[in-house]
């Protein structure tokens, strides 16, 4: 999830865990601590595309990391107030929940976390937009009325546990959608005579109303929308030859195999003059819910010179899309663009 939405979640950690004892400073503290594994970018910028790739939302989203931050984080805040309301295992504790409760909200979306690093096994449900304003709005505006009520006022003790309650009661609903449209899509795509091997399903931008998903066939993949506000089940798809033998010469390089275990197969290549494009599905089309399908998100080209294979991941200029939010949220009412 985005930033504000990491900071407002371990805040409201941290007033759970010890706001009774130190108050704003239980806010302030989890908040940081809710912030931290998301510190993975900053050594990933000395690295080169895929390793970058890898190890976001990898060892720094582990159980492993929570436990052993934690404890170092509690010894150091403790030694700062010197032991003042809280002491070392309090403020273990509530560093512990603010860290670890980072990637179980990351787990809901589609890039998901390595949550039991060092095994090779993202976890990820496609089940919230990484910017949710009705997920994060209302928990906010409760974090934000804790912080003006009295340390021992039970008022904010309560406020909290709404903004808890009220943002995990939306991450279900994101998990009960999911499992509606899925059942739709089915439906639908049996009615038409599409067969599929696989699938999968994500929200749209901001929303869990409008839902993309991509189809696997044999020798292709089928990309389609459908909103919960559609007046009929008529799907525009988008089909996209896979083309995986085009990686066939390079399957033995390390860097490939990372990429393919990064998308969980989810994705197409393209042979383009000087090389390959490596478009990952799991993050859809920039237009794909119009009869434009505009560009991939994420592009990885991959070039071989002099005996090396060099991969960068494509800068996406998004020129000529000031409106694709308006052309969004049509689509999102339910209305065929």
């Amino acid at each position: 999830m985005d930033s504000l939405t990491q900071i407002v979640l371990g805040g409201a950690v941290g007033e759970a865990v010890l706001g009774k004892k130190v108050g704003n400073k239980a806010v302030l503290w989890g908040a940081i601590g809710g912030t931290i594994p998301d510190l993975d970018t900053i050594p990933g910028q000395f690295m080169d595309t895929v390793d970058r790739l890898a190890i976001h939302r990898g060892f720094s989203h582990s159980i492993i990391f929570a436990i052993l931050m934690a404890p170092l984080l509690g010894y150091l805040v403790n030694r700062l107030y010197k032991g003042k309301g809280a002491n070392f295992r309090d403020w273990t504790s509530l560093f512990f929940w603010a860290i670890f409760t980072h990637p179980l909200l990351d787990i809901f979306t589609t890039w998901g976390t390595q949550l039991f690093w060092p095994l090779d096994w993202r976890i990820a449900l496609h089940s919230i937009f990484v910017i949710d304003p009705l997920y994060t709005v209302p928990f906010l505006l409760c974090l934000l009325v804790v912080l003006f009520l009295a340390r021992k006022n039970k008022l904010r003790r309560k406020v909290n546990r709404w903004g808890l309650y009220i943002s995990s009661l939306y991450l279900l609903w994101t998990l009960i959608a999911k499992l509606i449209v899925n059942e739709k899509i089915e439906n639908i795509l049996k009615e038409d005579g599409v067969e599929w091997q696989s699938y999968q399903s994500r929200p749209g931008i901001f929303n869990t109303i409008l839902w993309s998903f991509n189809i696997e066939q044999n020798d292709r993949f089928l990309i389609t929308y459908y909103s919960f506000l559609d007046k009929d089940e008529e799907l525009l798809i988008h089909e996209f030859h896979k083309n995986h033998h085009l990686l066939n010469p390079y399957r033995n390089h390390k860097d490939i195999e990372k990429l393919i275990f990064l998308t969980k197969g989810y994705f197409i290549i393209e042979e383009v003059e000087d090389g390959l494009l490596m478009h990952d599905l799991r993050f859809g089309l920039t237009e794909g819910f119009s009869e434009n399908k505009g560009d991939f998100v994420f592009t990885y080209k991959i070039i071989e010179e002099e005996g090396e294979l060099l991969i960068e991941q494509e800068e996406q200029s998004f020129k000529g899309m000031e409106d694709v939010l308006e052309r969004n949220y049509l689509r999102m009412m339910g209305k065929k663009i």
